[in-house]
């Protein structure tokens, strides 16, 4: 199912069919979760070179990255969930108390029906259909609303989807405020938003209507530490690799350096070499690097260089809007580029005299989606990972516990609520529904009217 800029009816409309399959019960068996699981991985791989240059034409992504970050990540975890699915949707058995005996209790994953997925523009494949095979896996019929400033792969998403997929289940809508406004006026079962604060809030506020749960997965300033015990090299090719993937357009790229005053001019020396190793000297000129999703982006991000102390990089190119990997020394803790998350190719490098001191200057800000420690101190570590609020929390790398399918991902506070991948994106996207089955062959009197002292002392042994 695939609808052109819908009106309000036609929202309504898909929203209706979408209900109507689910009433079915047609995507509740397991056979029919694995068959659109397994429709969408061989999409994927029969047309990954024409999905490479959408995102290339959007983004600017080479070959390699847009293989790795989108079609790559989205095949491991098409892999992971069919391999634990069957497992994942076995009721639990849990002991039932001696008051409901004979009896037997258990929690059955329940799907919880139609579920609206909002993707966003920096990784358009992955960031929609990653939830979109939760969805599927937990046995919900899924509305995919792919983000319209990356309209190649959105495009290519519309006319790929209703080929592979089961269309009374699964259906695409592209569009842009409007359209998304009209899809918000539905009751939809859940809703699932990638993006930024502003128009989580949006969704949100549209969600309480109907008393529709979401997951809103944002993003915020993710710190990198990088304590003096740490290998410098090491450290510096593992930030320059996650900070400038994308071009800085990643949700947990770090969005600012803390790094202690005795290694901060051998981080910065170190930087600047991985820089020019990973994207030469010309990186406005080299394929491997990505561009600027748009025009606003591209002039938010220039102003952020104003009046900054630019160490290495700071070069523009208007007509490609391309903006080299930037290094900012110190700036002002109340200038916007420490105010609002940066997503983009700048990195500030703030200077501590000691790690631990520099917590609460993390603490006092709001909570990040990733949080970075780059050490050997292992009471430092533990300390940080015991203390500190994060989505993630990754040490002496960038970014690498996004390849875990094992592992939650998912904000906290300001940065986000809700886990998905893997399992926990089953969960996310499940209802997890108590049953008690009991008997009819005793049924002890203890509990029922007349009350006497009796019986209260006994139900007080019981329960």
């Amino acid at each position: 199912m695939s609808i052109d800029s819908p009106s309000q009816d036609s929202a309504q409309h898909v929203f209706a069919q979408l209900k109507q399959s689910f009433a079915s019960d047609r995507t509740r068996p397991l056979q029919w979760r694995q068959t659109q699981l397994r429709a969408l991985q061989t999409m994927l791989k029969q047309h990954a070179e024409e999905l490479i240059t959408a995102l290339n034409q959007d983004l600017g992504k080479p070959q390699t990255e847009a293989w790795t970050s989108e079609i790559g990540f989205l095949l491991t975890d098409i892999k992971h969930t069919l391999r634990h699915l069957k497992k994942w949707m076995r009721p639990q058995k849990v002991s039932t108390p001696i008051i409901a005996q004979p009896g037997k209790s258990a929690i059955y994953p329940d799907p919880l029906g139609c579920v609206l997925v909002i993707g966003a523009w920096n990784y358009p494949l992955q960031l929609t259909l990653a939830p979109c095979i939760a969805a599927l896996a937990a046995g919900n019929c899924v509305l995919l609303k792919p983000s319209e400033l990356a309209p190649a792969t959105s495009g290519l998403i519309k006319k790929l989807i209703p080929r592979y997929l089961d269309n009374t289940a699964i259906a695409v809508i592209e569009g842009e405020k409007a359209q998304t406004t009209e899809l918000l006026k539905q009751p939809w079962d859940h809703i699932f938003y990638t993006g930024g604060e502003a128009v989580a809030k949006i969704v949100m506020r549209a969600a309480s209507e109907h008393l529709t749960p979401v997951t809103l997965e944002l993003g915020g300033k993710s710190p990198c530490l990088v304590e003096r015990s740490a290998d410098i090299e090491v450290t510096a090719r593992r930030i320059v690799w996650g900070k400038w993937m994308n071009a800085g357009q990643t949700c947990v790229a770090p969005d600012y350096i803390i790094v202690e005053e005795c290694v901060k001019d051998a981080l910065l020396k170190a930087l600047k070499k991985e820089i020019r190793a990973q994207y030469t000297r010309q990186p406005l000129d080299n394929a491997d690097y990505g561009k600027i999703v748009n025009q606003r982006h591209y002039d938010r991000l220039c102003g952020y260089l104003e009046h900054q102390n630019v160490y290495f990089g700071g070069e523009t190119q208007a007509d490609t809007q391309k903006i080299a990997p930037t290094i900012i020394l110190d700036p002002a803790s109340d200038s916007s580029i420490m105010r609002e998350e940066i997503f983009g190719p700048l990195l500030p490098v703030l200077t501590t005299t000691q790690i631990s001191e520099s917590l609460n200057f993390v603490r006092q800000r709001a909570k990040p989606l990733a949080l970075y420690l780059f050490t050997n101190d292992t009471k430092l570590e533990r300390h940080v990972v015991n203390t500190v609020s994060a989505g993630s929390i990754c040490v002496n790398d960038i970014m690498m516990f996004m390849t875990n399918a094992n592992l939650p991902f998912g904000g906290v506070g300001a940065s986000g609520m809700g886990q998905y991948h893997g399992k926990a994106g089953f969960e996310q996207l499940s209802h997890q529904k108590a049953v008690m089955i009991r008997k009819f062959w005793l049924d002890v009197a203890v509990r029922y009217a007349p009350f006497s002292s009796f019986k209260l002392t006994l139900l007080k042994k019981l329960l």
